[in-house]
C-alpha cells in the first residue's frame, strides 16, 4: 500500500506568517487554486484510488481537483486537521510562532505531553492522526485502492512523518520543511514501528517534494545540492 501526503495549496495567512490552524479557516488564494489545479498534473498518473482531506477549507479546495480528475470523491477526516495553535491562534509574532515550534519539537523528540495553552498534547494529536491514517488506509484497501492521498496541513504532516515514518527523523523534517502542495510519499514497509501505535503498519518515505529520501537527507544535512530538486513553488509559512 502507498500513501501520499499533500500539504494544501496558499492562502492568505500563509504569506501573513499566522498560526492560523481552526476550522474552517480561510480559502485557498489565487496561488493556491493554481497550485491545486497543478497537483493533477504531478499526481494523475499515480493510480491513486481514494483520496481523503482533512475539514479544513483549504485542504478540502487543494484535493477538489485532483478527485475531480481521477472520478473520485473526497472524504474528510477531521483527524488530519492542522496542529493546534490554541491561546496563539491567528498570532504572526515570532515569540508565537516560536513557541508553537517549540511544542512540535518537543513532540518529535518524544515528550508528548508537552501542549500550547489552550491546545491539545502531542499525545491527543498523534492519537487523532493516527486514526485518521488507519481509517483512510482501511477505506482504501476495502475499495481496491493500493495507492491513497490525504491532503492535510504543513506542522501535521511534518510532526507525524518526523514520528511514524523511517527515513524520516525530527531533524530532516525541520530542516527540510514542506512548501504549499508539497508531496511526501510513503510506503508500507511491514510490521509495526517500534515506536508506532499498536497494530499500525509501518511506512517508509520513498521521495520528499519529489526529491529522493537519500538524496533529500543529505541535502538537508548539508552535504550539498539535492540531485534532483524539488519544483521551485512560491515561499510561504509552515501552517
Amino acid at each position: 500500500m502507498r500513501l501520499i501526503l499533500v500539504r494544501h495549496g496558499r492562502t492568505v495567512s500563509n504569506v501573513r506568517h499566522l498560526l492560523d490552524t481552526a476550522v474552517p479557516g480561510p480559502s485557498l488564494d489565487e496561488v493556491g487554486r493554481g497550485q491545486a489545479e497543478d497537483l493533477v498534473g504531478l499526481l494523475r498518473d499515480q493510480r491513486i484510488g481514494w483520496i481523503g482531506s482533512s475539514g479544513l477549507t483549504r485542504a478540502r479546495e487543494t484535493a477538489a481537483p485532483l478527485a475531480a480528475a481521477l472520478g473520485l470523491d473526497v472524504t474528510v477526516l477531521p483527524g488530519l486537521r492542522e496542529v493546534a495553535a490554541g491561546d496563539r491562534e491567528m498570532c504572526g509574532d515570532e515569540e508565537s510562532v516560536r513557541a508553537y515550534l517549540g511544542v512540535v519539537g518537543e513532540w518529535l523528540h518524544g515528550r508528548t505531553e508537552v501542549r500550547m495553552p489552550g491546545a491539545e498534547s502531542g499525545t491527543e494529536f498523534f492519537a487523532r492522526f493516527d486514526a485518521a491514517v488507519a481509517s483512510a488506509r482501511s477505506a482504501a484497501a476495502a475499495a481496491g485502492a493500493g495507492t491513497f492521498a490525504l491532503v492535510s496541513h504543513g506542522a501535521a504532516i511534518r510532526t507525524w512523518a518526523g514520528s511514524r515514518v523511517g527515513d524520516v527523523d525530527a531533524d530532516f523534517v525541520v530542516r527540510t520543511g514542506l512548501l504549499n502542495t508539497g508531496v511526501v510519499e510513503l510506503e508500507e514497509a511491514g510490521p509495526t514501528a517500534p515506536d508506532g501505535p499498536d497494530g499500525a503498519p509501518a511506512w517508509v518515505c520513498r521521495r520528499w517534494m519529489g526529491v529522493a529520501v537519500p538524496t533529500a537527507r543529505a541535502a538537508a544535512a548539508g552535504a550539498g545540492p539535492a540531485a534532483e530538486p524539488a519544483p521551485a513553488r512560491p515561499p510561504a509559512s509552515i501552517f
